[in-house]
C-alpha cells in the first residue's frame, strides 16, 4: 500500500507546492481552448482559469514531485514502456487526442488509477494484476484518458469558483492526494485550506458517464474487447459490496452506479462480437510484477507450482516469471536454464517482446557475460527502437564494462532523439565522471535536475562546472550561457511569486 509517511509529507508541503506553481504560472498567458463541435461543452469558466498550457505545467510540477518524493512511484522502465505503449494506442483512438500523455505506475496493491492535469495518468500495480484481460486494463486507461480529454478535473475545480489560481491548484493537490489514497484526503484538504472540496472528491455522475462514453469509443476504435470496461467495473462493484468497509479506492473517487453499469452492458451487447487476444507484453508485465511480490522463495514456488500443475493463462509468461524469480534469488544458472526454455517457447509461438530481450540481457550481465548482454541489447534495439528500457540497459552495460567512450556516443545519439529524457543525462553524467571530465559531468547533472523542475540544483551544478579546471573556452561558454538562462528563469519565478 502507499506509504502513509510519504503522503503525509506530500500533504504538508502540498500548499507550498501549489503556491509555488501558482507563482510560476501567474505571469503566463491563459489561453482559452476551443472545444470541437462534436464534444460536450468543456466549460468556459474552467478554460478561462486553466488553459491546456497551464494544466500541463501544473501536471509537470506534480509529476516531478511524485518522482522525487513518493516511495511507491515505480521506477521501472519496462513497465513504464508497456503502459505508455498501451496508453498511446488508446490516446490515438480517442475522440480528442490533444496534448501529450504520460502513463506511470505506483507499487500499490490497491485497485486504483487516476488522471492528473496535463495528461499524466497513474495506475496502481494492483489494477494491472486485478485486470483479467488486457482489454479490462485498457478500459480503465481509456476511462482515465477521457477524464483528461474532457477536462473534468479543471471543470470540477472551476465549479468551486475560487478567487485565484493559487487556490485552484491547492484544491487540485487535495483532490489528487485523496484520489491516490483515500486516507490522505481530509488532511490534504485541510492543508490546502480548501474544506469545500470534501463534497467534490468524487467525479460527478455526469463526468463519469461522459468518461465511460468516450472511453468506450476509444476502446472500440483501438481494437479491444469493449466488454472489458464493464467487466472490470462490475467486478469492482461486487468487491465493494462484499467488503463495504474497505471498498476499492477507485470506487470512492469514481462513483459507480447501476445506471453506469447498465449503460456499459447495453453498449457491449449492441457491439459486434470481437475476440481479442491479450498481447504477450500484458502477460509478461503481470508475471514480472508477481515475481517481485512476497519473499524470493514464495515467488519461485508460486511459478514452479503454476508450471507443475499447468495452472496458468500463459505458459510463456509463467516461465518468464520463474526466470525472473530465480534471478531475484541470485540463482543465475537456474534463471538462464529457464530463460532458454522461455525463448524456445517464444520462437515456437512466434512471440517477440522487448521484455524477453531485457531479461535475457539481465541474466547474461548477472553471469558476467557483458559482451553477450550487449549483443542481446544491440539486436533488440533494432527490433524495438521505442523501448526506452533497452536503451538504458545497453548504456548501463557499457558503463559496467568501462566502455565509457562508446556509452557517451550512444547516449548523445539517444539525446538527439529524446532530448527531454532526464535519465539519459544522468547516465551521461556517470560516464563523464568515470572519465574524470568534471565540467561535462556537472553540466549533464544540471540538465538532469532542470528537466525535473529543480532549477536550484541545476544552477548549483553549473556553478560547479564553472569552477572545473578541465573545460576549454567553448565548453565554458556553453556553461555560462546555460547558467544565465536558468538564472533568468529563476528570476521570473521569483517575480511571479511576489506578485
Amino acid at each position: 500500500m502507499t506509504s502513509k509517511r510519504s503522503w503525509r509529507a506530500r500533504i504538508l508541503h502540498g500548499r507550498a507546492l501549489a503556491l509555488a506553481l501558482a507563482g510560476l504560472l501567474a505571469g503566463g498567458s491563459l489561453l482559452v481552448a476551443q472545444a470541437a463541435d462534436e464534444l460536450p461543452d468543456l466549460g468556459e469558466s474552467a478554460r478561462a482559469d486553466l488553459s491546456p498550457q497551464l494544466e500541463r505545467r501544473i501536471g509537470v510540477g506534480i509529476m516531478n514531485d511524485i518522482r522525487l518524493n513518493e516511495p511507491s512511484y515505480l521506477d521501472d522502465a519496462e513497465i513504464s514502456d508497456y503502459l505508455n505503449r498501451l496508453g498511446s494506442r488508446l490516446v490515438a483512438a480517442s475522440t480528442n487526442p490533444m496534448g501529450e500523455f504520460l502513463f506511470f505506475a505506483l507499487r500499490d496493491n490497491m485497485v486504483n488509477a487516476f488522471a492528473m492535469f496535463g495528461g499524466f495518468i497513474g495506475v496502481n500495480t494492483g489494477t494491472i494484476l486485478t485486470a483479467q484481460s488486457e482489454s479490462e486494463l485498457a478500459g480503465v486507461l481509456a476511462h482515465e484518458i477521457a477524464h483528461v480529454t474532457q477536462s473534468h478535473l479543471a471543470r470540477q475545480i472551476a465549479r468551486q469558483k475560487q478567487d485565484s489560481i493559487a487556490s485552484l491548484i491547492a484544491m487540485a493537490v487535495g483532490i489528487l492526494a485523496a484520489r491516490s489514497n483515500a486516507n490522505a484526503g481530509g488532511a490534504a484538504i485541510a492543508a490546502s485550506q480548501a474544506g469545500a472540496v470534501q463534497a467534490q472528491l468524487a467525479y460527478t455522475r455526469d463526468f463519469e458517464r461522459e468518461a465511460d462514453r468516450f472511453g468506450y469509443q476509444a476502446l472500440e476504435k483501438a481494437g479491444f474487447d469493449v466488454r472489458g470496461m464493464g467487466d472490470f467495473f462490475a467486478r469492482l462493484q461486487k468487491a465493494g459490496r462484499l467488503y463495504e468497509s474497505n471498498a476499492p479506492v477507485y470506487l470512492r473517487s469514481h462513483p459507480l452506479t447501476l445506471e453506469r453499469l447498465s449503460d456499459m452492458e447495453n453498449r457491449a451487447q449492441n457491439a459486434p462480437y470481437r475476440q481479442v487476444v491479450d498481447s504477450a507484453d500484458f502477460q509478461l508485465v503481470r508475471a514480472k510484477l508477481r515475481a517481485q511480490q512476497g519473499t524470493v522463495r514464495e515467488a519461485v514456488s508460486d511459478f514452479e507450482s503454476q508450471l507443475a500443475e499447468r495452472k496458468f493463462s500463459s505458459e510463456l509468461a509463467a516461465r518468464y516469471g520463474l526466470a525472473r524469480a530465480l534471478l531475484r534469488d541470485r540463482d543465475v544458472a537456474g534463471a538462464q536454464r529457464e530463460m532458454d526454455r522461455t525463448l524456445r517457447l517464444a520462437r515456437e509461438q512466434r512471440v517477440a517482446s522487448p521484455l524477453l530481450a531485457g531479461l535475457a540481457g539481465e541474466i547474461r550481465s548477472a553471469a558476467g557475460d557483458g559482451a553477450g548482454a550487449l549483443a542481446i541489447y544491440r539486436d533488440a534495439q533494432q527490433r524495438f527502437p521505442q523501448a526506452r528500457a533497452l536503451a538504458y540497459a545497453y548504456a548501463d552495460t557499457l558503463f559496467a564494462g568501462k566502455q565509457h567512450a562508446a556509452a557517451l556516443r550512444f547516449l548523445e545519439a539517444q539525446l538527439q532523439l529524446h532530448p527531454g529524457d532526464f535519465r539519459l543525462y544522468q547516465l551521461q553524467a556517470q560516464n563523464f565522471a568515470a572519465q574524470g571530465k568534471r565540467l561535462q559531468q556537472h553540466r549533464a547533472l544540471a540538465e538532469f535536475h532542470a528537466l525535473q523542475g529543480d532549477l536550484g540544483r541545476a544552477v548549483e551544478q553549473l556553478q560547479i562546472a564553472q569552477g572545473a579546471a578541465d573545460g576549454n573556452f567553448f565548453e565554458l561558454s556553453v556553461v555560462d550561457a546555460r547558467l544565465r538562462e536558468l538564472r533568468r528563469l529563476q528570476a521570473e519565478e521569483a517575480k511571479s511569486r511576489n506578485k
